[in-house]
């Protein structure tokens, strides 16, 4: 965790452990469930591998998500919000409604399927 990190506000830390490129949307995608890393790639097509990975790995670090890996073979691992994770779903939730109304008020289609 980047406990030792010094923060001027609360925005700037907060934004510190959820700002990245790709990791609301995943926390947005483990919001149903647990994930296998190749269905996060499959869902969020523009993360390379590499970058998935390291968004990933930050957001286990920061506790806001769990790796399990079973011991098996081929070996399996799944992702999934921890409890402190979960605090985040209404704000990840709010992301995409702003998202959605952003879509609306200028007039442009909304890219996203799922919406």
């Amino acid at each position: 965790m980047k406990s030792g990190k010094k923060f001027n506000c609360t925005i700037e830390a907060s934004m510190c452990f959820i700002g990245g490129k790709y990791k609301p949307i995943i926390l947005w995608h483990l919001i149903d469930g647990e994930k296998r890393f190749n269905e996060l790639q499959r869902l969020i097509p523009k993360a390379t591998a590499h970058t998935l990975t390291l968004q990933l790995r930050e957001l286990e670090e920061d506790q806001l998500i769990h790796r399990e890996v079973y011991p098996i073979v081929p070996p399996k691992t799944e992702y999934s919000l921890t409890e402190l994770g979960k605090t985040l779903i209404p704000l990840i939730t709010e992301l995409r409604e702003w998202g959605r109304y952003y879509f609306e008020y200028t007039h442009q289609p909304n890219p996203c399927e799922q919406d």
